[in-house]
């Protein structure tokens, strides 16, 4: 589930929380991912970052994200249980067919998910690359179902993506 099309002036805004560091804007778009969901998980886990990246940023912009979802929603966030260990290069960078290679392998989850709900939060998704191979991890700890919430998705032309209303966009995608 996404919130919103990446685009125009949703774009701008990822763009100045997640490499512009602005934490306010970051509150404003997890409180609008948490408003959206209607589905129940039993365990939110933001999409892990790597050791040099965190660094480089200062902080992992999937962490903010979820302890605002997790606030509304009251849905525990684990925030430790899964790590990236490979340094990966940034997907953003790569073309759309090279992703999914890309991130083979770069997730560990150490917990017991036997039963579990599980959600994921992540800023946004293009292919949907980073989020199956996390979801692969997650599943092989015992997570019963693995659910994407994500702010911003990008889509291609006639994807069949559906995108919530947010009223936010001039051009939502139903």
């Amino acid at each position: 589930m996404a919130v919103f099309a990446y685009r125009f002036p949703v774009d701008a805004l990822v763009h100045a929380f997640k490499y512009g560091g602005d934490l306010a804007v970051g509150s404003m778009l997890g409180q609008a991912l948490g408003a959206a969901v209607t589905e129940r998980a039993d365990l939110i886990i933001p999409m892990p970052l790597a050791r040099k990246r965190l660094r480089e940023r200062g902080f992992n912009q999937a962490r903010e994200l979820a302890r605002s979802v997790g606030s509304l929603t009251g849905i525990p966030v684990a925030a430790d249980i899964c790590r990236k260990v490979v340094e990966t290069q940034p997907q953003a960078a790569l073309p759309w067919q090279k992703r999914a290679r890309n991130v083979r392998g770069a997730f560990v989850c150490d917990a017991d998910l036997s039963h579990k709900k599980v959600a994921v939060i992540d800023d946004v998704m293009t292919t949907g690359a980073t989020l199956n191979e996390l979801a692969k991890n997650l599943r092989r700890a015992g997570a019963v179902e693995v659910s994407g919430w994500i702010v911003a998705r990008t889509l291609k032309q006639d994807s069949g993506f559906r995108v919530k209303d947010s009223g936010f966009s001039r051009n939502n995608v139903t």
